[in-house]
């Protein structure tokens, strides 16, 4: 499908890589990994085709397409949920207006026996056969399940996308990508903006994906379950290997071992080789027996240790001093945006020390409850914080707060105080911002970077209690697993906002799920909540199980066969509509001759319009014989 040969690209200077070469094919499912500011995301604004890189080419079949999921996206405002989805059958739509166009032409002529009139309708027949292939009666429903399976209610169906958070219209975006129907799927960060139940449908969706998914994420889990190659960006460089992620780095890791085994015996060899040639150049008998050994050395091809790029950044939470016992207290607490009630009378006690996360699906309240503790939202009720709480807050969306003007050294000196500014730049270099680095502009920085520069800022004040909403957003998977690790040190009073289940496994002891107004308390991690949940709904549990058993069991298709499939249940939708309404139209005839025969049948060409509406029906009942049987084939 698509072919990378010799690719490289530089930013000022620096390669971000250099001639790497890999290929693309059906059922590829590559997480692209590497540190933030690797060249994750510039790799898919290659391949999208949206940048050009410095050297190399891409060779791509014929008629490729690409769909391309970007961290950031431009919205067009004033369309329905519904209308914006539909936008991505731009063929589609462009084929109804012509089919609009030509039906009300025929509606409005009377001329059935001109050449003009025959013309329309093979244009008709034609755009209708075009249309039935590429799914034009089915798009309606294939959209409003991808949009369920995302989250939405049919409620929203029709809500304007103005009324949607970013995170939302990210939903709609990725909905878009996946009704497409495209051979290779690019996608920067897909599980940023969706909660847990959404990530899983999701992986059940690409991993029954026909054609070439690369994904760029920085989620553990989602990318063991989805995943069936990895390509590390590390160095300039790229390690290519047919396992998910976890397995991956088993197997690399073997590799390396086998190699610095491999390289040290290699080097024993050399070093051996030496000292001969060493003692042989000494004698003048032994010249030519010294030349040759040197001439071996010179052949021999090195071994190479893949290497690796361990840096990390340092991370601690310091306690600035102990507070009282209970740390925030909620009474009733109510918050409405217009007619939308996302907190109704929810009380809340946090005390002291407790690791707790919020969770639920994306518009149910957690960021604005994190919000109303902090202090940044009006609201409804009682909030109370208890003796000597300092609160530190790292908000969802920390790094947009980030002057893009300014420079990651003047942020810090900005943001720090008398007492902490001679820190700034040890502070800095924990957080791997060191040399030349601090002098970069903040607009240049990768959505990584730009979190790690405001966790940095974060450092620069006294805090007992922290506040983090999904903090790990385009952070790379070493410095989540150091986020973690310093959470779990951190001996203060943690409340996490987070989707990322494989980050809140083992940090946090008590679970908040936020549903429908209200929260519920679940006192254990995020695998409780989950077996949990798991159980409330019996019937939901059975439903999965019959899933599962059938997928287990229904043999994987190959690319053809899926594409034959799909083309083959469109051309049954198409034939059974259209038997519908002409056996509507055959009954109407018959109405009208029980109940004014003579009138009926002095119409122009009456008989022979009537006889090849049922001739037309009878063709139409064996096309769809002949489909069923095609289709008993593949089941």
């Amino acid at each position: 499908m698509l072919n990378i040969h010799n690719l490289s690209i530089s930013f000022q200077g620096e390669y971000l890589f250099e001639d790497i070469t890999f290929k693309l094919g059906h059922g590829d499912r590559v997480g692209l990994i590497g540190k933030n500011g690797a060249g994750k995301s510039t790799m898919l604004k290659i391949l999208s085709k949206e940048m050009e890189p410095d050297t190399g080419q891409i060779a791509a079949d014929k008629e490729l397409k690409i769909g391309f999921l970007k961290q950031d996206i431009d919205f067009t405002f004033g369309r329905t949920v519904l209308e914006e989805s539909y936008q991505a059958f731009t063929e589609i739509k462009a084929l109804e207006a012509k089919l609009e166009s030509i039906n009300s032409q025929l509606a409005e002529r009377t001329d059935y026996e001109s050449e003009a009139y025959h013309d329309l309708m093979v244009e008709l027949n034609d755009i209708q056969h075009q249309y039935e292939i590429i799914g034009g009666y089915n798009y309606q429903g294939e959209t409003e399940k991808i949009l369920q399976g995302l989250g939405f209610k049919r409620d929203d169906f029709n809500k304007l996308t103005d009324t949607f958070s970013g995170g939302w219209r990210m939903r709609i975006e990725l909905a878009k990508l996946l009704l497409q129907n495209n051979d290779v799927l690019l996608l920067d960060e897909p599980t940023n903006h969706l909660d847990i139940e959404s990530i899983i449908w999701l992986e059940g969706f690409l991993k029954n994906y026909p054609g070439a998914v690369a994904i760029v994420s920085h989620d553990k889990m989602f990318l063991d379950n989805v995943t069936n190659r990895t390509i590390e960006i590390s160095l300039g460089r790229i390690y290519d290997y047919p396992k998910p992620y976890t397995k991956y780095l088993v197997l690399r890791e073997e590799i390396r071992t086998q190699q610095l085994a491999s390289q040290k015996n290699q080097q024993k060899q050399i070093e051996q080789t030496e000292k001969l040639i060493e003692k042989f150049r000494a004698k003048a008998s032994k010249a030519t027996m010294a030349q040759s050994l040197i001439k071996k050395l010179d052949k021999i091809d090195r071994i190479e240790v893949d290497e690796d790029d361990n840096s990390v950044m340092t991370l601690n939470f310091p306690v600035s001093i102990t507070p009282g016992k209970v740390v925030v207290e909620a009474e009733n607490i109510s918050k409405s945006y217009g007619d939308n009630h996302v907190l109704s009378h929810v009380n809340l006690m946090v005390e002291r020390d407790i690791k707790t996360a919020f969770v639920g699906q994306n518009g149910q309240g957690k960021s604005t409850l994190a919000k109303i503790i902090v202090g940044e939202l009006k609201h409804e009720g009682k909030l109370k914080l208890g003796h000597n709480v300092q609160i530190g807050y790292f908000a969802q969306n920390q790094a947009e707060y980030l002057d893009g003007s300014k420079t990651v050294l003047d942020t810090m000196i900005d943001a720090a105080n008398e007492t902490n500014r001679s820190k700034v730049r040890d502070i800095l270099g924990s957080f791997l911002f060191r040399g030349e680095e601090v002098d970069k502009y903040v607009r240049v920085l990768s959505g990584g970077e730009r979190n790690r520069l405001a966790l940095a800022k974060l450092m620069l004040q006294p805090f007992n209690v922290l506040v983090m909403d999904e903090p790990t957003n385009h952070l790379d998977i070493k410095s989540k697993n150091v986020l973690k690790e310093a959470l779990q040190r951190f001996e203060g009073t943690l409340i996490l906002v987070s989707h990322d289940r494989d980050f809140l496994q083992g940090l946090t002891n008590t679970v908040f799920e936020f549903k429908d107004g209200n929260i519920k308390e679940y006192l254990g991690d995020i695998d409780f909540y989950l077996e949990q949940r798991n159980v409330q709904n019996l019937r939901e549990v059975e439903k999965r199980t019959v899933v599962k058993a059938e997928a287990k069991t229904t043999p994987k298709q190959s690319y053809e066969d899926q594409k034959k499939l799909k083309s083959l249940n469109n051309k049954l939708s198409n034939c059974e509509s259209k038997i519908s309404q002409l056996e509507k139209e055959i009954k109407e005839i018959d109405v009208e001759l029980a109940t004014n025969y003579d009138q009926t049948v002095a119409k122009p060409n009456f008989f022979d319009q009537y006889q090849a509406k049922k001739a037309k029906l009878e063709k139409l009942m064996q096309d769809w014989e002949t489909i069923t049987l095609e289709l008993e084939q593949f089941s």
